[in-house]
């Protein structure tokens, strides 16, 4: 390969390079930050769901919870569907 080839190599290779710094790698963080935040629930935590369902768990299974509303209703949810944006800002209002 001569200078002229690795030329015309490099940009691409620097757009590889920037997409996965910028895209991949911090989706990767946010996807295991989810999962480890997932793993830590237990029984009387205040949760928020991606559906924006507000509750507080009072059951936990293999891979789902039961959180009760207001008025006492029960939803079951998978843990999946638990906004660990909205859950975390909503821990640290209510420890202010």
């Amino acid at each position: 390969m001569d200078m002229q080839q690795i030329g015309q190599f490099l940009p691409m290779l620097l757009i590889i390079v920037v997409f996965y710094f910028f895209m991949i790698r911090p989706q990767m963080k946010k996807a295991k930050d989810h999962k480890k935040f997932v793993e830590e629930l237990k029984k009387g935590d205040k949760v928020i769901t991606t559906s924006g369902i507000h509750g507080k768990i009072v059951d936990l299974n293999e891979t789902t919870f039961l959180i009760e509303v207001e008025s006492g209703t029960k939803i079951r949810f998978e843990k999946s569907s638990v906004s660990l944006e909205s859950s975390k800002a909503l821990s640290q209002s209510a420890a202010k």
